[in-house]
């Protein structure tokens, strides 16, 4: 097992238990208790969870999102493939509201090298598209959320109410047909709803396993989509329950 994936299972095993020990993980997961034990150390540092003699007790309430530097490598291929997807479905001279997370960072680095106007949601994607030399870049104003660095709150609203967008690319926390497009976050949500209704058209970007999902802040119905670009992990329900929207998916 790759170490993003161990970092997950244990993550989920912690949270889920609320408190476990040491040689449960390493059961769990194959790895030595001594991997465990640095494994525990790093997720300490990122805040997930606290160690204690023995074990560790989550830090993550049940509806929190992973942070982001557990999410950023996890499915790192599947997001590349996605992006290149997203990519494929822009033209050159568009202008481009690109959101936060870690498949939409992917999706930035697509684009590097595109002729577009780009707004990106995050300061990880403003990083990765700044220098990129046919690309005009816009950042807009707003107060980045620690860790994600994702740009919320009214500032950011107000940059994304005064343009016009080809296309927005929107990551989710869920997307099914039933429930919509949803987030963890409320102001995330927020600034997801004002990027929809400030774009012509609106592609959501989802790993597969976020199609069986429904997170706690409604943002918009998947009637408001236009694409959806997803893996072959998406369950073939939550798919056809899409297209019968009339969602155009794509998994790749």
């Amino acid at each position: 097992m790759v170490s993003a994936d161990r970092l997950r299972q244990i993550t989920e095993a912690v949270r889920g238990a609320g408190s476990i020990g040491v040689a449960e993980l390493s059961a769990l997961t194959g790895a030595s208790e001594m991997t465990i034990r640095r494994d525990l150390e790093t997720l300490a540092g990122q805040g997930i969870l606290e160690r204690y003699r023995g074990g560790a007790r989550s830090l993550l309430l049940r509806g929190d999102e992973p942070p982001f530097a557990l999410r950023v490598q996890e499915g790192l291929e599947a997001k590349r493939r996605i992006a290149a997807e997203v990519a494929g479905l822009i033209a050159d001279g568009e202008s481009v509201v690109l959101d936060s997370g870690t498949t939409c960072l992917e999706v930035a680095r697509a684009l590097e090298h595109r002729r577009l106007t780009v707004l990106p949601l995050s300061l990880h994607a403003v990083n990765a598209l700044t220098g990129a030399p046919h690309l005009t870049l816009l950042v807009p104003g707003g107060r980045p959320r620690q860790g994600e660095l994702a740009l919320t709150g009214p500032l950011t609203e107000a940059s994304l109410a005064a343009l016009r967008f080809d296309t927005a690319v929107i990551g989710c926390c869920g997307l099914n047909a039933a429930n919509g497009l949803t987030a963890y976050d409320l102001d995330d949500a927020a600034v997801k709803r004002t990027a929809i209704a400030s774009a012509r058209r609106i592609i959501a970007v989802a790993d597969g396993a976020k199609l069986s999902r429904t997170a706690l802040a409604f943002v918009t119905p998947v009637s408001a989509l236009h694409a959806v670009v997803t893996d072959e992990a998406a369950p073939d329900g939550e798919v056809d329950a899409l297209a019968a929207a009339g969602v155009q998916v794509r998994k790749v």
